[in-house]
């Protein structure tokens, strides 16, 4: 999600709300992860609903009233609590409302799979997941078919990830093949791997190199990486033999080259006077 002005300050303010609730060891990470996702899919198909909860002109305790009204009994009082709050703050936009609920639900999955020690597991499974995608255009296009049922998605995902991922990586990836809300499926697999990252505090960096990296280069490509960006590292790592040697960095939309081929090709260039 990209905010901007008073949604920026309101999400920031949801997710410090999200993070002082899901620090009490109570709360099920899980069951709030679901229950937010149920209210993303209210606020999707209600526009009336989510334009009066954003509705500048109305008091936030009456925002926050009316949607205890229409959650209570439905949800926790965790999540009725946090989806008050995000109400009674001041949004850009009502559709960023939606956008911030779906990012706190993914959050408390992501939060859940720190605190049982498999975060970095999630992250890894979510780009090797998206890289499976990118080189099966028929598999994309079962993912991604709008003529097909959520259920059949879902039966898909599962046929490839059960069992061999850890459930909240099946979850997140569920979630965002049922529930695309617009967006292509690469893109969100790339906001869920640095929502990931940003639990850690940490940036991404995908790597890709002619061979496997050996554990001495990764740790030393992420300790200057981590020097250069001020902030430590995450590497997704991608094999591909036409680098054919060297490798390719990308942060974010920032691409460092380092590999013979694109040497190659740059000499080839000044040779021919280009």
């Amino acid at each position: 999600m990209t905010a901007h002005g008073a949604s920026r300050e309101a999400l920031a303010a949801a997710r410090e709300r999200l993070d002082a609730l899901t620090d009490n060891t109570a709360v099920d990470a899980k069951r709030l992860a679901d229950e937010l996702a149920a209210v993303t899919a209210l606020l999707g198909r209600e526009v009336s609903l989510r334009r009066v909860l954003t509705d500048p002109a109305q008091s936030g305790e009456a925002k926050a009233d009316l949607a205890g009204r229409l959650l209570g009994g439905q949800v926790s009082g965790e999540t009725a609590d946090l989806v008050a709050g995000m109400v009674r703050s001041r949004w850009s936009r009502s559709r960023d409302l939606v956008d911030a609920t779906e990012v706190l639900a993914n959050l408390a999955d992501l939060t859940g799979a720190q605190k049982a020690g498999v975060l970095d597991d999630v992250e890894d499974e979510l780009f090797r997941f998206s890289r499976i995608v990118a080189s099966s255009t028929e598999l994309r296009s079962a993912l991604t078919d709008r003529a097909a049922s959520g259920t059949a998605k879902s039966e898909l995902l599962r046929s490839l990830l059960g069992g061999r991922a850890e459930s909240v990586t099946e979850r997140l990836v569920e979630r965002l093949v049922t529930a695309p809300r617009g967006r292509s499926l690469e893109e969100g697999l790339e906001s869920l791997s640095k929502l990931a990252a940003d639990r850690r505090n940490r940036m991404v960096a995908v790597v890709t190199s002619a061979v496997p990296l050996s554990d001495q280069q990764k740790q030393r490509l992420g300790a200057v990486l981590a020097k250069v960006y001020g902030r430590p590292m995450h590497l997704n790592l991608d094999v591909d033999p036409g680098v054919l040697g060297g490798i390719t960095v990308q942060v974010g939309d920032e691409v460092i080259n380092g590999s013979i081929a694109d040497r190659i090709e740059e000499a080839g260039r000044r040779v021919a006077g280009k």
